[in-house]
């Protein structure tokens, strides 16, 4: 696939990373400084490069939405024309000093993009694990027991997609269900955070979600 990453944070290069390893085309964009990029794609090797916002989003099967909420905007600003584009969040709604969720509840942060973008196709995922812990299910990748992850939107061929990108770095993809979802998996990455970065053991942590009793 083509992927475009708006956002070079952990989540954007740690992912874009995987996916580039992966074999898949990535294209980095939205830093501070062209350099950052520049060098994300170098040490992601495959098929990675630099772009613009609007170059990561002009060819992409899937656009990974990875910045703060503060700057959503401006990123989707600078990528231009979104129309028909599978748009991968996992941006959470977090006010300004990261304690708490703008929106929650009644909506969703994943919602409110749709609202933004009502011509693309937004899928909500990777906002419930710590960055920490991605290269390290990757490297485990081959392993019979996948860790979980969840994920949410309306559009089925969107999540089909999804999914894939989820099987590439490593995880079980779970579907959770249409978008609205968000409003209890945005809250649940807040609990996977306080467990990861509060909790005894480290930040590398990762959930799995297991079904007992007899199938059919």
């Amino acid at each position: 696939m083509r992927i475009g990453i708006l956002g070079s944070g952990l989540m954007g290069a740690k992912l874009g990373t995987i996916w580039a390893r992966a074999g898949h085309e990535v294209v980095f964009s939205y830093a501070r400084s062209e350099q950052k990029l520049t060098k994300l794609a170098r040490e992601a090797r495959g098929k990675a490069r630099a772009g613009t916002p609007g170059e990561a989003a002009r060819e992409a099967d899937a656009l990974l939405l990875a910045v703060h909420w503060s700057r959503v905007d401006d990123a989707l600003k600078q990528a231009g024309d979104l129309s028909g584009k599978v748009i991968v969040s996992c941006s959470l709604p977090m006010n300004a000093d990261d304690t708490g969720l703008v929106i929650a509840h009644t909506s969703s942060g994943a919602e409110e993009l749709a609202r933004k973008l009502p011509k693309a196709r937004v899928v909500s995922a990777f906002n419930t694990v710590p960055s920490e812990v991605l290269f390290g299910v990757f490297a485990a990748r081959r392993k019979a027991s996948r860790p979980s992850l969840v994920y949410c939107g309306d559009d089925a061929s969107s999540k089909g997609i999804t999914a894939q990108l989820i099987r590439d770095v490593g995880f079980d993809p779970v579907d959770a269900g249409p978008l609205r979802v968000a409003r209890y998996t945005e809250p649940f990455a807040l609990l996977v955070a306080q467990l990861a970065y509060e909790g005894e053991g480290g930040p590398e942590l990762a959930y799995r979600f297991e079904r007992f009793g007899r199938k059919g």
